[in-house]
């Protein structure tokens, strides 16, 4: 398995501590708000490693925190707490915003076939973890008391930049609007283990502690949940590339400083989700919702289709015409799929061949666009026959997890006699279009729109599915 790993900046191959269980931690949401796509993409990301891992014979123990308080406005430890500003922004409680927004990101990754994490754990459940690990980073040296407030010395660290590859100068004061110039720091770049009541007096989530009553900060709770519920070591820690710096930088200062030894030894990181106007961000008040783009009708699996024809290193843009021609290839391939004749003997050497192909490109950095196209030659093969196909698909599946052989809306749903007549619907159709009669073509759609047949305009040409 060779997978790119962000601390070496290079491709290596993947060990884990125990040959036979991957240890995994996964950055979780912070609940307060609706997860926008491009959050999505790398849950998705995410859910491909862990199938393909345990496709390959792994066990995967993965653990996902909850982030509903703590996480501010600004990762330069300034701001508000969003779990505060989401409450204040719908005018309920922040514990009804936490219920909500939890139980909405979990349908979508219901909707996406994401598998859920074995360990999911609210950051407000491991408030003790937090203050026994802050209190030996004290004692130890590491961390300190300023103002009220618990900072972490990073100049303790002598590679505190290994992961991001920061240049400290690029991170002063003036250089950088979003660093703070807090004078209670000893260094501009310390980062709060623990407020008090004396910064936050309005912060409704508190607790007692031996520094004052108030809250953890953003970064501990995830050094904290993954220690507390995977132990000293994890296999690999996986996030979105804007999780390098500073949170997950901060993650492996803090527990290792604690832990003394090195904690993780893969870090795997999505990149990022555009729109035409460039990172698709909550910041922007006009972010794209998985429930937005099913109004617009489209299945959730056709975006995750759309996400796994690009590198999950790769920048990927997102437009509607692009999820369109998803849309239309992903129906195409479950359609051709349905008409598989199941019944026949099943050809075990070409099963071990194309299961062998597809373990290849996975363990290629997870080549999902080589992976779908290994998908479609097992289709293309003239030398097997439709029940070995079928297999084939089933078992790839298990990792694309597109519902390949569970296709909902299948052409195969509907009499040879209405699909020939749907076809020369089409052909009659695409001739109008091509004169402009645009009449005869609004006509023929609407049409096939009563008999519960929606044609599907793409560059490639035009298909229809049943609704």
């Amino acid at each position: 398995m060779k997978l790119y790993n962000t601390l070496s900046k290079k491709i290596e191959e993947f060990v884990p501590k125990n040959a036979e269980q991957v240890k995994m931690y996964t950055c979780g949401p912070t609940v307060y708000h609706f997860a926008h796509i491009g959050n999505l993409r790398t849950y998705i990301s995410e859910d491909v490693l862990q199938k393909g891992l345990e496709y390959l014979g792994y066990k995967v123990m993965r653990c996902m925190n909850i982030t509903d308080v703590g996480h501010l406005t600004s990762d330069s430890d300034t701001g508000e707490d969003k779990m505060v500003k989401g409450a204040r922004r719908e005018g309920k409680t922040v514990y009804e915003i936490a219920e909500f927004y939890t139980n909405v990101f979990f349908e979508d990754l219901s909707k996406l076939n994401i598998k859920k994490p074995s360990i999911i754990e609210k950051a407000s459940d491991h408030i003790n973890t937090y203050i026994k690990i802050i209190d030996k980073l004290i004692n130890d040296g590491y961390a300190y008391l300023s103002n009220g407030n618990v900072y972490f010395d990073i100049s303790k660290i002598d590679d505190y930049y290994k992961l991001s590859g920061k240049n400290p100068a690029e991170l002063l004061v003036g250089v950088r609007d979003d660093v703070f110039d807090d004078s209670a720091k000893k260094n501009p770049g310390d980062f709060v283990l623990w407020f008090t009541i004396s910064k936050f007096e309005n912060q409704v989530m508190k607790w007692d502690s031996p520094w004052g009553v108030g809250y953890p900060g953003w970064h501990i709770e995830c050094s904290g949940i993954a220690y507390e519920m995977l132990g000293d070591y994890l296999d690999i820690h996986c996030g979105g590339v804007d999780n390098i710096f500073p949170h997950h930088t901060n993650e492996i200062a803090q527990s290792e400083a604690f832990l003394g030894h090195k904690w993780c030894n893969f870090w795997f990181h999505g990149a990022h989700l555009n729109d035409k106007n460039g990172k698709m961000a909550k910041s922007n008040n006009d972010f794209l919702t998985l429930t937005l783009l099913e109004e617009k009708g489209y299945d959730p699996l056709c975006y995750r289709y759309f996400c796994l024809n690009s590198h999950y290193r790769s920048q990927l843009v997102f437009s509607y015409e692009a999820m369109d021609i998803a849309k239309n290839s992903l129906n195409k391939l479950k359609n051709k799929i349905s008409k598989l004749n199941k019944d026949g003997e099943i050809d075990k050497k070409s099963v071990q061949y194309y299961n062998s192909k597809f373990k290849e490109a996975f363990c290629n950095d997870i080549n999902t666009s080589l992976m779908l196209t290994i998908l479609y030659d097992v289709l293309k093969d003239n030398n097997i026959n439709d029940a070995t196909k079928y297999c084939i698909v089933t078992d790839m599946d298990k990792v694309f997890s597109l519902d390949l052989t569970n296709n909902k809306n299948s052409n195969n749903n509907i009499s040879k006699e209405l699909e020939q007549e749907i076809l020369k619907k089409i052909e009659i159709r695409n001739i109008a279009k091509k004169n402009k009669d645009f009449i005869t073509a609004d006509s023929i759609r609407d049409y096939l729109l009563t008999l519960n047949i929606r044609l599907i305009d793409t560059k490639e040409g035009t298909t229809y599915e049943i609704i």
